[in-house]
């Protein structure tokens, strides 16, 4: 217990000495963990003994990360990415393997040139995805491209774990597939050894899709925190069990445990009460991979791991810039690619120990080739940096700050961003004597709009403690303005679980926004550039000769006409039949040109039907 409680003290104080260095020097944090790694590491101060078993136990920071990743998805978005997941991130995985195999079959035989690249065709998710979180890239369209050949990645763990022991020129005796699971399975006959393991699968989507929700609400419940994060820890350390039990990957059921919670109305909270554990876990992992850095044997070795090291980043970094040309990425764009995914993955470490396992790989092979990873994914956070400089551009130009503390008490209503719409509706608010509590996440366009006099807090609240502070146990209204349809839903989520009192009032970009909004229940909302289009359009008329009051009244009937019609193209459009839906807008145009022309004509009763649209008149 001492010694435990020792290392705990040693990780955490090369943590907390690591970061704040690394990024005064302008380093990303997964960078100072490694420089960390080396400093206390057994070729270093040798503050770290057994390296290897800390590896072990902090991978599974790696597998939360895939479950908050599963989380962020849904197999609705999967559809919608199928292109780039299965085109851009199958031709990087094959391409790659197929090239280092045709060299390597130059050295050994093609059955091991093949295992090396299948296993170093995978690149670091860990340091990636954390790097781009914090440049801020991952919504960009390279950092969704990169996030889309990770997934693939990630995915492709599993046939590669298949195919491995069918390249085994001379099998271990006994040996078993990775790590050996706690029943063991191995022995029993082929078929049920399937059933096992589609039994697995099946289980957590059965979990996930009827058991979860009503756990969760009954946790929940209680208000004890505390349970709820039990809960959820225990929810990802039992899934991994399961696929440890059957021989699979941990990291692959914690993803598909994520994706079945996609549409849980507890996502959100999940995600915030794991977060700071995979955030902790993966920088101790960090460390480890600093630290697991044989010295020694690179010394010895020296000609032969930089001709390795060299290889693997040209080898991958041509390939994934010819991906880039390929599926019409911008030149910034394919160079980004390159710089982000040229290194080897921690999967590589599993792999190979699953390969010497069943006698794919031997030791020969193994040690240089895991050093040669070990340096690639070190110099991995060093690519962005010099992606950046070469282009000149940074992946997240504004400076993070903390959020404001609000000062403004029992306001009535709470106005999330002051963008476009935002800015509108909050000077409409004051001007009507309604002081709204007005919190943007954007601190350049903050900035500016306190220069002008408005009161403007800078922060997010879509995170509990901001909206919490800012008023919403007392507040009537919640308005949501943001853009980002995934982070409107996220906080109008949140609003209904934690202040149910609160109505909501929202801006959608467009019809499709809108409709996603609908999806969980709100109803009162205007689509951000219809209104804008219905004032041009009575201009128009009004230019066309129109009396302007009989131009506003036809304006205001049409709006009024569209808006009651929404909720029946909304349902059209979510039975997902096409041509339902094409023949309801094209039947509710017709019938709007019809009513319009003759209110138009007749001019009788055109005010009244401009004030009192009868709603669903079809």
């Amino acid at each position: 217990m001492d010694n435990f409680l020792l290392q705990l003290l040693l990780f955490c104080t090369a943590a907390i000495i690591a970061v704040p260095l690394a990024r005064k020097c302008g380093l990303s944090s997964v960078l100072g963990y490694l420089l960390i790694g080396i400093v206390i590491g057994p070729f270093g101060l040798s503050l770290i003994g057994d390296v290897e078993s800390v590896m072990h136990f902090t991978e599974f920071g790696v597998v939360m990360m895939l479950f908050l990743i599963g989380l962020e998805l849904k197999p609705s978005l999967l559809w919608r990415m199928r292109t780039p997941i299965l085109g851009m991130g199958g031709v990087q995985v094959v391409g790659t393997a197929l090239v280092i195999c045709l060299i390597g079959w130059f050295f050994i035989p093609w059955q091991k040139s093949l295992a090396l690249g299948l296993t170093v065709s995978l690149s670091s998710t860990a340091i990636v995805l954390q790097t781009m979180r914090e440049k801020g890239t991952m919504e960009t369209s390279p950092g969704r491209a990169v996030f889309s050949i990770l997934l693939f990645q990630d995915l492709a763990v599993i046939p590669i774990l298949g195919i491995l022991p069918l390249l085994a020129l001379s099998p271990v005796p006994g040996g078993s597939g990775g790590e050996v699971p706690l029943l063991d399975i191995s022995t029993l006959p082929t078929l049920w050894r399937v059933v096992a393991t589609l039994g697995a699968i099946g289980s957590i989507f059965v979990i996930g899709k009827y058991l979860a929700r009503p756990i969760f609400r009954t946790i929940a419940a209680t208000r004890v925190r505390e349970i709820f994060i039990a809960v959820a820890l225990a929810m990802v350390v039992g899934i991994s069990l399961l696929m440890t039990v059957v021989g699979l990957s941990p990291a692959l059921g914690a993803f598909l445990a994520g994706l079945v919670l996609a549409d849980n109305e507890y996502r959100y909270e999940l995600e915030s009460d794991i977060d700071p554990f995979k955030g902790l876990l993966l920088g101790v992992f960090f460390i480890s991979v600093g630290a697991s850095l044989d010295f020694l044997f690179i010394r010895h070795h020296l000609l032969l791991i930089a001709g390795l090291v060299v290889g693997l980043l040209l080898i991958k970094g041509l390939i994934l810039y010819g991906i880039g040309f390929l599926f019409h990425t911008p030149g910034e764009g394919r160079s980004y690619l390159a710089a982000a995914l040229c290194q080897g993955g921690e999967f590589a470490f599993v792999l190979f120990e699953f390969s010497r396992s069943n006698g794919v790989l031997t030791d020969k092979i193994i040690t240089p080739c895991i050093s040669a990873v070990t340096i690639s994914m070190f110099l991995s956070p060093l690519f962005f940096i010099l992606q950046e400089r070469l282009t000149g551009r940074s992946g997240n130009e504004e400076q993070q700050r903390e959020a404001d503390a609000i000062k403004e008490k029992g306001a009535k209503v709470i106005l999330s961003g002051f963008g476009k719409v935002g800015a509108d509706v909050g000077r409409f608010l004051l001007s009507t004597g309604i002081r709204p509590v007005i919190v943007d996440p954007d601190a350049g366009n903050v900035a500016t709009l306190r220069r002008f006099g408005f009161e403007v807090y800078y922060g997010d609240v879509g995170r509990l403690e901001l909206l919490e502070a800012a008023g919403a146990a007392e507040a009537e209204l919640l308005v949501v303005t943001d853009r980002d349809t995934e982070k409107a839903k996220a906080l109008i989520t949140l609003a209904r679980e934690h202040f149910p009192q609160l109505k909501i009032a929202a801006s959608a970009a467009d019809r499709s926004a809108a409709y996603d909004l609908m999806d969980i229940g709100v109803s009162t909302l205007r689509r951000e550039t219809f209104g804008g289009a219905i004032e041009l359009g009575r201009e128009v008329l009004v230019r066309l000769g129109f009396r302007r009051y009989d131009a506003y009244c036809l304006a205001r009937l049409f709006r009024h006409q569209d808006e009651a019609f929404l909720p029946k193209l909304y349902h059209a459009h979510r039975r997902q039949s096409a041509a339902e839906y094409q023949l309801l807008y094209r039947r509710h145009n017709s019938r709007m040109a019809a009513l319009l022309q003759a209110s138009g004509e007749n001019n009788v009763g055109l005010s009244e039907k401009a004030w009192a649209a009868p709603h669903g008149e079809e």
